[in-house]
């Protein structure tokens, strides 16, 4: 009587929950393309970042092979993989999650004050924090903390515990790109005035002056997601004054210098300003 290798079995048991699963071979590695496929010859797979034509009927192209078809997971052209295959990884964006990598203790206690508790898996290092949603993958973000997501692959270390919060701004913050050395930081506001003549709508210099210190303050009383909390205080800002007219390099200045003080870069900031500037379209 037959048995499934038991990485096929873990799969298989996955795949029917509806999370993509592939094969591992030592050092946590994917198996590699076959000759068809080798140096992406094939075009991709179809759910690869450039899509292409790929039919191969082999674990090719890392995460992008991953599947939920039993059909696909217990075919002949995968039992090589499975027959040498040390573990079982899954495509995290494909499940509809994303995870935090936390690949040290120093990273777990960073988690552990700043992020929102929710479903943890033990590592070998670390632990991994499973968030329901989607968002771009990215690597070192943060010292030992890499974010697993779209176009990437995890581990299968079992189901962990604790209930999957929501994807946080948090943790979206946490991949914003840092913009450019050419860029400068602070960006002095050059939004047009609209209908208000280059007057604040206001008509007094002190509700700015309020709004500008209030600002600072809540930069400076963030006790966690000091990414986040500088984002959506300078969004609030701009959504109260980036049409009028009415900032100035001084105030960008005071807001940049607050949140320095917490601990972002200046790279950071501008990234966090010209954000909030293109969601609302000034």
């Amino acid at each position: 009587m037959s048995t499934l290798p038991e990485p096929l079995g873990t799969a298989l048991e996955l795949a029917a929950t509806g999370v993509p699963v592939l094969p591992l071979r030592a050092r946590k590695v994917p198996f590699g393309n076959c000759h068809r496929c080798a140096r992406n010859a094939c075009g991709g797979r179809p759910n690869m970042k450039t899509p292409g034509p790929c039919a191969c009927p082999q674990p090719c192209h890392s995460w992008a092979a991953a599947t939920t078809d039993p059909d696909v997971l217990n075919s002949v052209a995968w039992a090589p993989a499975w027959r040498h295959a040390a573990t079982v990884a899954y495509h995290p964006g494909g499940a509809g999650v994303t995870v935090v990598d936390l690949d040290d203790p120093a990273a777990v206690q960073w988690a552990r004050a700043t992020l929102p508790a929710t479903r943890t898996v033990t590592t070998t290092r670390g632990e991994h924090w499973i968030y329901r949603g989607t968002m771009t993958s990215s690597n070192a973000v943060r010292p030992g903390v890499d974010i697993k997501s779209l176009m990437q692959y995890a581990r299968w270390l079992g189901s962990g515990m604790g209930v999957t919060a929501a994807l946080p701004d948090a943790v979206r913050a946490l991949a914003v790109k840092e913009p450019s050395p050419a860029r400068r930081a602070p960006q002095s506001l050059t939004a047009p005035v609209r209908g208000h003549g280059g007057e604040c709508r206001h008509r007094t210099p002190a509700y700015l002056e309020r709004g500008i210190a209030m600002a600072e303050q809540r930069i400076t009383e963030a006790r966690s997601a000091v990414h986040a909390t500088v984002y959506r205080t300078f969004l609030a800002v701009l959504s109260t004054h980036g049409r009028c007219g009415c900032l100035t390099d001084t105030h960008v200045n005071r807001l940049f210098t607050a949140a320095q003080a917490k601990g972002e870069t200046p790279r950071h900031c501008t990234d966090a300003w010209t954000n909030a500037l293109t969601t609302l379209g000034l």
